[in-house]
């Protein structure tokens, strides 16, 4: 499998693929940090083109899944990677705990250590559900949004595409939130917010507007 990205939640998605003993010719991407070259821990080589890339994915492994944060940017490399005749791939973590009951997880997403998703939940296209965060019933969950640490989202509610969650956010009961919208951390929503704005505090309000 490859990697996209080579640092900070890179890192965290290699221990979900160790946990799932897949780390037999593992590689990562990263080609905006000249520092990263040779192998990473001095085992996991680095490509840098994306001639590598198309090599790897023709000779050796085409599933791919992303180890970058932030919504715009997961789309991005998405398709990018895909266009290279990747398959996008999930990693799930042994340790969350999912519904078995009408529960669907779609393709590219990183379900993190800890993570709790309960029945009749679906999670879109590339989403983040990252560690200690919980997803109660009834919930849907748009493509590419980035669920944070330690988010609470209650039963009931429908989160847009390209969403971003901050860490200990809190969603309550039947709460709707528009495509594109930032939640920032430690907010608690308890009414539906609109497509491309930022909200913060207790309880969130509007604190601008986002092209």
């Amino acid at each position: 499998m490859l990697i996209v990205g080579a640092k900070g939640f890179a890192k965290e998605v290699l221990e979900i693929v160790h946990e799932s003993g897949q780390l037999k010719d593992l590689v990562f991407f990263d080609d905006v940090n000249p520092e990263l070259s040779g192998k990473l821990y001095e085992r996991f080589p680095i490509l840098k083109t994306t001639v590598e890339v198309t090599q790897y994915f023709a000779n050796v492994d085409n599933r791919f899944t992303l180890g970058i944060g932030n919504p715009q940017d997961r789309k991005a490399m998405y398709e990018k990677f895909s266009q290279l005749k990747g398959i996008f791939t999930s990693t799930i973590s042994q340790t969350a705990k999912i519904g078995s009951f009408n529960t669907q997880i779609e393709t590219g997403c990183n379900i993190m250590i800890h993570a709790v998703i309960t029945n009749d939940v679906r999670i879109g296209k590339g989403v983040i559900v990252n560690q200690l965060s919980s997803i109660g019933h009834d919930v849907s969950i748009g493509d590419f949004t980035e669920i944070c640490p330690d988010v609470s989202i209650s039963g009931n509610c429908n989160i847009g595409e390209n969403v971003f969650i901050g860490t200990g956010a809190v969603i309550l009961p039947k709460v709707s939130i528009g495509n594109n919208s930032i939640i920032a951390a430690g907010s608690v929503v308890k009414e539906d917010v609109p497509e491309n704005v930022m909200v913060a505090g207790i309880p969130a309000v509007v604190k601008k507007n986002l092209n």
